[in-house]
């Protein structure tokens, strides 16, 4: 196995925490190609790398760029809309506060990690044969994915509660259809919560659809606040409505029985 120490290039001895990468794994760190990487130093969207000798090698800074350019471009701004808006935060205002504010927006909702492993390996964790029906309808849904000749595992809690509603008697395939419903009724929540926020947190601190320089804490530490609200308030609805309507649908069925009962009885 390759120690990871192999893949980073360490600065001068002056400055033993300053860690460099070759290009190969500077484009692979930041989740891009080296063509992409090059592409972007050749429109300016990426600093020039270090030279040692023929060797280019590639900073935190340079890393931290890249991740924000990424980003962006995840969320629809074109090269073009990417330049600009370097261009006028290197022209005074704060990159560091930009990058700042991406990262805030685009870290992950859930602390979940994949899970990853050959399908045998896979299938042992979960109890899953491979050639299951089960199996192969994760695989069409999402909720195993084809990496190479590993399987992954986007959501392990998702996979376990299906494979456990499964086991309780659900038929999978009905589980499937609900999830489809489920997510679809999640992008549409999640549509609603996003634009609310878009409309009164971030779009009133825009000048000429840029953010306000001297506003990106104060953005970043509202986004920090609001993040987990969302959750909360899908969770705590979710919870109301999941008692009301177990309580009316299975109550039903409680009293019936309670009624068979004491008819019996009497």
């Amino acid at each position: 196995m390759t120690d990871p120490r192999d893949l980073l290039e360490p600065a001068s001895p002056a400055d033993p925490v300053d860690v460099r990468y070759r290009i190969d794994d500077f484009a692979r760190l930041g989740g891009s190609t080296v063509r992409n990487v090059r592409a972007y130093q050749d429109r300016g969207l990426l600093p020039s790398p270090h030279r040692e000798g023929r060797v280019a090698l590639y900073d935190a800074d340079h890393l931290q760029r890249l991740q924000l350019i990424g980003s962006l471009l995840d969320r629809g701004f074109t090269l073009a809309n990417i330049n600009e808006l370097l261009d006028t935060w290197s022209d005074g205002g704060n990159l560091g506060d930009l990058i700042g504010l991406g990262r805030q927006i685009a870290r992950p909702f859930t602390d979940e990690v994949a899970d990853s492993g050959t399908p045998g390996e896979i299938a042992i964790r979960y109890g899953l044969p491979t050639d299951s029906h089960a199996s192969i309808a994760a695989l069409e849904h999402g909720l195993i994915k084809v990496d190479g000749d590993q399987f992954v595992v986007p959501s392990p809690r998702l996979l376990r509660a299906g494979l456990e509603l499964q086991a309780a008697g659900v038929p999978f395939d009905e589980l499937l259809v609900e999830l489809k419903r489920i997510r679809s009724e999640a992008e549409a929540m999640a549509e609603r919560f996003v634009r609310l926020a878009l409309a009164h947190v971030f779009e009133p601190h825009l000048i000429d659809g840029v953010p306000d320089p001297d506003k990106l804490p104060a953005l970043t530490e509202a986004f920090t606040r609001i993040r987990p609200l969302a959750t909360t308030i899908v969770n705590v609805e979710l919870a109301r409505a999941l008692e009301a309507r177990s309580t009316a649908e299975l109550g039903a069925h409680m009293i019936a029985l309670l009624g068979k009962g004491d008819a019996e009885s009497a």
